[in-house]
């Protein structure tokens, strides 16, 4: 193997090797682990010029009439395909897929928009969660894959939080992009504007000792086994009152299970 050769201009062999190992760190996968392989900052604007919070069960709506015509948006998706996630660190992943998960369903809704709802784009035999978006690291991916092979087992529960399947009942598109170095409280912020809804996220009724909670809490329910369960999970993010009650008197309580509404969060409704 041809040996880098330092040209002798005075420098000692001390600040030779860390000229050294500074240029192979640059040059290492390893060194851009917990970068973004997406240009968030093209995403944010994205989202920012092509969601509207509204005061209905949504929270936030999407213009899938335009967004898929913005200059940017195709570049966007052509980033998630070029990504290469498998070198990024924990938390860089976690952000990545997020990302792409809501991006990709963004881009399949407007490949076949105008829909009533993203189940209109698959079948019975065929559901729309099976279908290829894209192809990463040359892997032909579907939704359901990143959802239940990828995300799910890396055991971060708030991601039922965060991956948004353009739906009603869906927990609110976050209207800034996830990212690596602040993840929790990305995904803190998730839970929050979530359970905040009590039409979709969880509604306590005292006086009938009942706790009404999103149906994605029954699908998924072994996923927040590792924050001690349900309840226990979608105490933290709660105001102190209801945290309390959820924690004591709560325990007794009937579950119950909103509606899930899969009519399309789609900002000309």
């Amino acid at each position: 193997m041809k040996r880098l050769r330092i040209p002798d201009s005075g420098i000692s062999s001390g600040v030779a090797l860390m000229v050294l190992a500074a240029m192979s760190l640059s040059l290492s996968p390893s060194a851009f682990a917990s970068e973004s392989p997406v240009d968030l900052t093209l995403y944010a604007r994205l989202l920012e010029a092509h969601t509207r919070p509204s005061d209905d069960i949504v929270a936030v709506r999407v213009d899938y009439r335009t967004i898929g015509s913005t200059e940017g948006w195709k570049e966007l998706v052509s980033q998630v395909g070029g990504a290469r996630p498998s070198l990024l660190d924990r938390d860089a992943q976690i952000a990545f897929w997020i990302n792409a998960y809501n991006i990709l369903t963004i881009d399949l809704i407007v490949k076949h928009y105008p829909l009533e709802s993203i189940k209109d784009i698959g079948s019975f035999f065929s559901p729309v969660w099976g279908i290829d978006v894209a192809t990463i690291e040359g892997r032909p991916i579907s939704l359901g894959e990143i959802e239940h092979e990828i995300l799910r087992p890396m055991g971060e529960p708030r991601i039922h939080a965060a991956i948004v399947c353009a739906s009603t009942s869906c927990p609110p598109l976050a209207r800034t992009p996830f990212r690596p170095d602040r993840l929790e409280q990305d995904l803190s912020a998730a839970m929050r504007a979530w359970l905040g809804s009590d039409q979709k996220g969880v509604r306590i009724d005292r006086r009938e000792q009942r706790v009404t909670i999103s149906k994605i809490f029954d699908w998924f329910e072994e996923d927040f086994e590792v924050g001690g369960g349900v309840l226990a999970t979608i105490s933290k993010y709660l105001d102190v009152d209801d945290a309390n009650w959820l924690r004591a008197e709560g325990k007794s309580a009937s579950v119950l299970y909103f509606r899930y509404d899969w009519s399309l969060n789609d900002l000309q409704r």
